[in-house]
């Protein structure tokens, strides 16, 4: 459920609801009903937490579970170190 989605994803990134809450300027009653399933983030909130957790809005839908690492704004050397770390976390 994407209730789940958004509390895992707060969770991995040591977040708390009043902290998201903050971060996308709603209230923390509001996180805290979409992680209870109670409501629904709306499309310009799921686009504001996939920049904010820099996964894409399908994985916070769960229409894909794929992750994403954001490389924007990063030069060909640290990509390079990136990919030679993902690498060496899958062996």
């Amino acid at each position: 459920m994407i209730s789940d989605r958004i509390k895992e994803l707060r969770s991995i990134n040591n977040m708390s609801q009043v902290k998201l809450a903050r971060n996308l300027s709603v209230s923390r009653s509001t996180v805290n009903a979409w992680e209870m399933g109670i409501s629904m983030p709306t499309i310009k909130y799921v686009i504001e937490m996939s920049s904010l957790f820099n996964v894409t809005s399908d994985y916070i839908l769960e229409i894909d579970n794929s992750n994403l690492i954001n490389l924007n704004g990063l030069n060909k050397k640290q990509i390079k170190v990136i990919n030679d770390l993902i690498s060496c976390l899958k062996t």
